[in-house]
C-alpha cells in the first residue's frame, strides 16, 4: 500500500520500541514524512514482532505514530522507480504480507493510536491490530485508484474486507475515498475516537483492561481469526503482475514523485 508522495532522507526513520510494565510500545518515527514507512522500518516492525512473539512479558501493544499528525501515510514511493516488470509489483506485496503477518498473527493483545491518517501502509497495519481508537478528524484509506494506480494482494484485500466491510473497502479502493473516524466509529472499526489530548491515557486504560484478563484465551481467538481470514485466498499474481507492469503504474510513479496529476490510459 503507498500514497505518500516523496521519498526524503531524514535524520530519523526508525520504528521505536520501549517495553514498560507489561506494555510494549511501537513508534513510527519519521515525521517529516508523516510517518511513511520505508524498507527498514518495514523490516524493523516485522523483527520487531516476532521478538514479541517470544516474549513472556508483553501483554499488550500499542502502536503509533510519533509527531501527533500521522498514524502512517503509507510507504517510501521512490523505490518504485526502479520497477521494470510486473514480477517487480508480485514480489513488493510478498514482501508487505511478510512484514506485515507478524504483526497480525502477534499472541497478544494489539491497539493502534491513531491520530491524522491512516492510509496506505498505515491503514494494512491499523487493520492488523486488535483495536482502534483515533482522533475524531482522523481519516482512513488507500486512494491508489488516484495516485500511483497499483493494486493490493489477495491477503490485503482480504484483510481489509474482514475488518472494514466489502463497500467501504470498494470505496477506498475504486473511488480512493478517504473515509471518516465518526463513520468509522459508527461502522465498528474504530473502537472509540477521542481528543488528542486524551489519546495516550486512553489507551493505556485499554492495555491495562486487557491485561487483567486470561492471555491464552486472547491468543486463541487471535490466531482463530487470522486463520479464518488466510483460509484458501486464491492466487491473484496474474493480476498483480498485470497492474505493476503497466504504462499506467510507470507513468503514475513519475507524475505522484513530480508533483503533477497522473493522465490514466488504460494500458
Amino acid at each position: 500500500m503507498t500514497t505518500d508522495k516523496n521519498s526524503i532522507p531524514d535524520r530519523i526513520a526508525e520504528v521505536r520500541f520501549e517495553l514498560r510494565n507489561g506494555i510494549a510500545y511501537i513508534t513510527f518515527d519519521h515525521v517529516a514524512a508523516r510517518n511513511a514507512m520505508t524498507v527498514g522500518m518495514y523490516q524493523s516492525l516485522k523483527s520487531i514482532c516476532e521478538d514479541l512473539s517470544k516474549r513472556s512479558t508483553a501483554r499488550v501493544v500499542i502502536l503509533r505514530g510519533a509527531g501527533g499528525k500521522s498514524f502512517v501515510s503509507g510507504s517510501d514511493i521512490a523505490q518504485f522507480s526502479d520497477f521494470t516488470s510486473g514480477d517487480d509489483g508480485i514480489l513488493y506485496e510478498e514482501g508487505i504480507d511478510a512484514y506485515l503477518a507478524p504483526l497480525a498473527n502477534l499472541p497478544i493483545p494489539t491497539i493502534a493510536v491513531i491520530d491524522g491518517m491512516a492510509v496506505g501502509g498505515g491503514l494494512a497495519i491499523a487493520s492488523c491490530c486488535d483495536f482502534r481508537i483515533s482522533t475524531q478528524d482522523a481519516r482512513f484509506g488507500v486512494p491508489i485508484a488516484k495516485t500511483l494506480g497499483n493494486c493490493l494482494s489477495a491477503r490485503n484485500v482480504a484483510w481489509l474486507v474482514a475488518h472494514l466491510g466489502v463497500n467501504i473497502v470498494k470505496r477506498m479502493l475504486l473511488l480512493a475515498e478517504l473515509v471518516t473516524a465518526p463513520e468509522l466509529l459508527q461502522q465498528g472499526y474504530l473502537l472509540a475516537t477521542y481528543p488528542a489530548e486524551a489519546l495516550e491515557s486512553e489507551a493505556n486504560q485499554l492495555a491495562e483492561k486487557l491485561m487483567k484478563l486470561a492471555p491464552i484465551t486472547q491468543k486463541s481467538t487471535k490466531q482463530v481469526l487470522a486463520r479464518i481470514i488466510k483460509n484458501n485466498l486464491p492466487d491473484c499474481s496474474d493480476l498483480i503482475r498485470e497492474c505493476y507492469g503497466s504504462e499506467d503504474f510507470k507513468n503514475g510513479v513519475a507524475a505522484f514523485l513530480d508533483g503533477k496529476p497522473p493522465v490514466w490510459t488504460g494500458k
